[in-house]
């Protein structure tokens, strides 16, 4: 059941007749099963092979399978036969001879699909249970039912919307409209799970539906839409002549009804427009309903449904419209964002907010990026263009070269995965990402020119590994907008390797760093300037970012050839004092003082220093621009330092995690696994060539547990790993072994062997030594910062209190002139606050922790020196904890005032009750 196989009914060609080679149960086309060759086996087991028309080798293997897992299974009729189903399923599409599809096996058994995929992975007892393959397509069909799932319900809300009766009539001409929708789906759409292409090509079945329905059907704003435009191809006249022309006409698009459905629907008109022309036309065509002016008919559509429903061994859709328990909708429960009401918004208008669809939130989303970008042109601004004459070197040709160059690498491959129809689609999405390139592009150099006082950029805007990133990184944000809230990232997946969907028609991310050709380290760098630059990126699209900054951390960064293995052997070349990051630094905060010149124009192939000296790791840096007559200075990598300091927090939270989960009576492992791992990470660099951080933290933990004698297995291990956030089980079932020679090519195993093979053998002698009475130097923990991409709106809750919050400044570094005396100071302190002491004590904070500040305004005109240009947020000191230890003791003392004044009130209230008593 691949879904590649689905394609296969394309657009392209016109006929679609029935295929002799479809795999209908009607059509005995494989051996009977014998039941003779099965006696030993379960006759109920027996009996289902029969109904969904197995092979015998099919029955064989299931029944195998099924034996494997029977103990880890609990002892119910009921289960015991669904499970058998699910074997059989998982056997057939392993082998890829499957005779039944799944709707059919699922009536078999009585599951609906999230059921049956539940069960699935309730198989996966072990590492190898369950096949890469059989994973990639079930991940791929779980996906087509959720968008196939979220298009009905609209669907449905749609028609309500539509037709203005709901008779018999009407419920046919709906079973017609969904069943050609599903079609044109199939044939049309080379990506079916495109959650937005597919919604568009929903309108668009809409519209050819609606305006060939009698008006006395629809309510009364589609009965306006229709009756101006649609009145005179209603002639029969038209409609004969149209017979004699000599090439058939296009189907005739009703714009102004359209554009109704759009605009009811949140939906960008020109997009539906492109769609309606490009894929609709060509489905009708190949139908050969361009012509006619009446309805299809419901029974062939059916046919030729059916037809490709059986070839894909897929769900059947149309089973919506009766409300089968095969598609049965799981029951949800309102997000956080549904349930809490806007800020000073009245309780009754809050419950008047529509739920957060997946189909609304995507049309949210790609709605508020195109607002953004309203004033946006295609070409750089004005105020871009100075800035590019200002430079010793103007890069304005190099600019619009690259982007023309980039713009025809992205319409190819954005074609070959959603196919060549969808060529005015990739240039619509490009160019939004074009015009988001110039957008932060602007803001971040004039953020640099006010704090700065400079405004040649030379070096920069002359690197082409800068613009290239940039670019990309905007890209990522438009594609990421289009794919919806549930947007993934494809994480560390083979599905390249012949094992379910290819990886082309996967436009979620790296797809964009293939198309480009860029290397993930250096997108890596731009990832966190873009959305300190960027205020106006939702929060779904920054938690995919970070995200996708933590899988170039984790794994992409780390493939075969990268840039960073020359750094990190340059920098174990350069002598004790230029390690990646001392253990002794680990515990201090996360600095972010780093400037795109330390990012994008560090060497390629560092000479002296690689890293600051670990003894001051704060130290700020000389003040300087990004100018071409900025001083020469050696060449430093900044890049690979903050890479790894971010790198190390990673595998922490993740170790810390696990942890966590399963050895929390086991608190003191835990230093020892982090100094197992961290000492992996900056000396045996190369196990992670090809692989992914989550292995070696995995074998850390076991490492260690197997020379403290603690029961710990990896089945246990990977278990909880399965329930950490973005995961995939590829990541233990197919780790490098060996690289291997062509044409073999390299080597994958399981995660157990990966541990017994490679990284014991490698760290073997470092690994008894904490068996040892005296074991290795403990790492010190890694100070874990707040993500820095969370800090601009969320007000965070004082500890120990439930309504007192502190949200931070918008512009942390507001000049002191700005604000009044009382401004910087305003405290509301209510009733029965307390003795005086605590006013005093306050005063005592405020003045130790804004001294500086202070004596700023005291000295006047000392101007403070320039910071290097350097792609953070405003403010961040607050963010990562490096700020004065004065404002967390504020934090604390207001905690301590909270919980005091809540329990005089408390008290207070008791005190009234009791004399109202008396």
């Amino acid at each position: 059941m691949p879904p590649k196989k689905r394609s296969s009914g394309t657009t392209q060609n016109k006929e679609v007749k029935p295929s002799v080679k479809s795999p209908s149960p009607d059509k005995k086309d494989n051996a009977e099963l014998s039941i003779k060759k099965h006696k030993e086996k379960d006759e109920d087991f027996v009996g289902l092979c029969m109904t969904l028309q197995v092979t015998d080798l099919v029955c064989d293997q299931a029944w195998t399978f099924w034996k494997s897992v029977q103990k880890s299974i609990e002892d119910n009729p009921d289960t015991q036969r669904r499970m058998w189903g699910v074997c059989l399923y998982v056997t057939s599409t392993d082998m890829d001879v499957a005779s039944f599809t799944l709707t059919q096996v699922q009536k078999a058994v009585e599951l609906n699909v999230k059921q049956f995929l539940s069960l699935v992975r309730k198989l996966d007892v072990n590492m190898d249970t369950i096949s890469s393959r059989v994973h990639s397509v079930l991940t791929h069909l779980e996906k087509r039912y959720d968008v196939t799932l979220a298009l009905y319900q609209r669907f449905e809300k749609t028609c309500m919307k539509i037709f203005s009766a709901d008779s018999v009539k009407e419920k046919e001409m709906q079973h017609t409209c969904w069943t050609m929708f599903l079609l044109a789906k199939g044939r049309a759409l080379q990506m079916e799970d495109d959650l937005v292409i597919a919604f568009q090509l929903l309108l668009c079945v809409l519209e050819f539906f609606i305006k060939r329905c009698p008006t006395g059907a629809l309510q009364p704003l589609y009965q306006s839409s229709i009756s101006k435009a649609q009145s005179p191809p209603t002639r029969t006249s038209r409609r004969n002549q149209s017979k004699a022309k000599p090439r058939p006409p296009e189907p005739e698009l009703d714009v102004q009804l359209l554009e109704a459905l759009c605009e009811e629907n949140d939906c960008n008109p020109e997009e539906v427009k492109n769609v309606y022309k490009n894929s609709f036309c060509a489905f009708l065509e190949s139908m050969d309903l361009s012509r006619s002016q009446d309805l299809p008919q419901a029974s062939e559509l059916s046919r030729l449904y059916e037809e490709m429903y059986l070839r894909a061994r897929d769900f059947d859709g149309r089973l919506f419209l009766d409300g089968d328990q095969t598609l049965l909708c799981p029951t949800s429960y309102p997000s956080q964002a549904e349930r809490t009401p806007k800020k000073n918004q009245p309780e009754e208008e809050a419950l008047l907010i529509p739920p957060q669809t997946p189909i609304r939130a995507a049309m949210s989303s790609i709605q508020q990026l195109r607002l953004d970008l309203t004033s946006t042109g295609d070409q750089p601004s004005a105020n871009l263009v100075i800035y590019f004459k200002n430079c010793t070197v103007d890069p304005t040709e190099g600019v619009l070269r690259r982007v023309g160059d980039l713009g025809q690498m992205f319409g190819q491959r954005f074609c070959s995965a959603a196919g060549p129809r969808m060529a005015d689609t990739g240039r619509q999405r490009f160019t939004l990402g074009v015009r988001q390139y110039y957008k932060v592009m602007e803001s971040m150099l004039k953020s640099e020119e006010k704090r700065l006082s400079v405004q040649n950029f030379s070096k920069l805007l002359n690197d082409s590994t800068f613009h290239t990133s940039l670019l990309a990184c905007a890209l990522q944000v438009v594609m990421a907008t289009y794919g919806g809230p549930g947007v993934k990232t494809g994480g560390f997946t083979h599905a390249t390797c012949g094992t379910g969907e290819p990886a082309e028609s996967d436009l979620s991310f790296p797809w964009i760093l293939d198309v480009f050709e860029l290397a993930a380290f250096d997108f890596y760098k731009v990832i966190e300037s873009f959305i300190k630059a960027e205020p106006s990126l939702s929060k779904d699209i920054v938690k995919h970012l970070e995200i996708c900054e933590h899988l170039i951390m984790e794994t992409l960064a780390w493939r075969k050839g990268s840039l960073v293995f020359d750094l990190l052997r340059q920098a174990q070349g350069e002598g004790p004092a230029e390690q990646l990051e001392t253990p002794a630094s680990l515990n201090q905060p996360l600095q972010h003082n780093h400037t795109a010149a330390d990012l994008y124009l560090s060497p390629m192939r560092p000479g002296h220093r690689v890293l600051p000296p670990p003894e001051c790791p704060g130290t700020p840096t000389s003040q300087g621009s990004l100018s071409q007559a900025q001083s020469p200075q050696q060449p430093r990598s900044n890049s690979l330092s903050l890479f790894y300091k971010k790198l190390y927090r990673l595998a922490y939270t993740r170790l810390n995690m696990l942890c966590s989960y399963l050895l929390s009576s086991n608190p003191e492992l835990e230093p020892f696994m982090w100094t197992l791992l961290q000492y992996t990470l900056q000396h045996q660099y190369e196990l992670m060539r090809d692989r992914h951080l989550d292995q070696l933290i995995m074998s850390a933990m076991y490492a260690i547990c197997k020379v403290k004698n603690v029961d710990l297995r990896f089945k246990t291990i990977v278990t909880a790993y399965k329930t950490m956030p973005n995961t995939n089980q590829e990541t233990f079932k197919h780790v490098l072994i060996t690289e291997g020679m062509e044409p073999r090519g390299p080597h994958h195993d399981s995660i157990i062997i990966f541990y017994n093979q490679v990284f014991m053998q490698k760290l073997k002698n470092n690994i008894m030594q904490y068996a040892s009475a005296r074991p290795p130097t403990l790492s010190p923990i890694p100070q874990i910062p707040r993500s820095p991409y969370k800090y601009p709106s969320s007000p965070l809750r004082v500890p120990g209190s439930n309504n007192v919050y502190i949200s931070p400044l918008k512009n942390p570094r507001m000049s002191p002139s700005i604000m009044t005396p009382r401004s910087r100071m305003l405290v509301s302190i209510g009733e029965s606050f307390g003795p005086s002491n605590r006013f005093q004590k306050i005063n005592q904070m405020v003045n130790s922790s804004d001294g500086s500040l202070k004596r700023t305004m005291e000295q006047g005109s000392a101007p403070k020196p320039l910071k290097r240009l350097r792609f953070d947020t405003e403010g961040q000191d607050e963010a990562d904890g490096s700020k004065a230890a004065g404002e967390s003791t504020l934090i604390q003392r207001l905690a301590e005032m909270s919980s005091t004044r809540c329990r005089m009130q408390e008290q207070k209230m008791k005190d009234d009750a009791e004399s109202g008593k008396q």
